[in-house]
């Protein structure tokens, strides 16, 4: 651990399992690596409940740019039917997540998914 004061860098929670991810792939099976030296002079811990809704946060982000991409007429991931059909569920699957932990998400909330939600569906009644 760094030289702070072993608490959940997110929610502040103490006395917990740690954890922290620095290799990966993003929700659409890129690679990223958020340790290197240009992108995170400073990693953070998280306790475990940060740790589910820091990945929330992540593929949210990545759907969410990638519908950005699809509706400025881009190249988008989410522009086969696969692929869009898997995130609406990843979004479905990240509401019900936020609706079901007792505390506020450090990282994401829930009307913000749901407007991407309804953007998506909006995208699906016009092709």
């Amino acid at each position: 651990m760094d030289s702070w004061n072993g608490s959940c860098q997110a929610c502040g929670t103490s006395d917990c399992l740690l954890t922290k991810f620095s290799l990966g792939k993003d929700f659409f099976g890129r690679p990223y690596d958020r340790l290197s030296p240009s992108s995170d002079q400073n990693p953070k811990w998280y306790c475990v409940t940060c740790s589910v809704h820091k990945n929330l946060q992540r593929d949210f982000r990545d759907i969410r740019a990638e519908f950005d991409k699809l509706s400025a007429g881009q190249g988008s991931e989410i522009s086969t039917a696969d692929e869009f059909r898997r995130a609406s569920l990843r979004l479905q699957e990240i509401l019900a997540i936020l609706g079901e932990t007792k505390q506020q998400s450090p990282f994401l909330n829930g009307p913000d998914v749901t407007l991407l939600m309804e953007r998506l569906n909006t995208l699906t009644m016009s092709v």
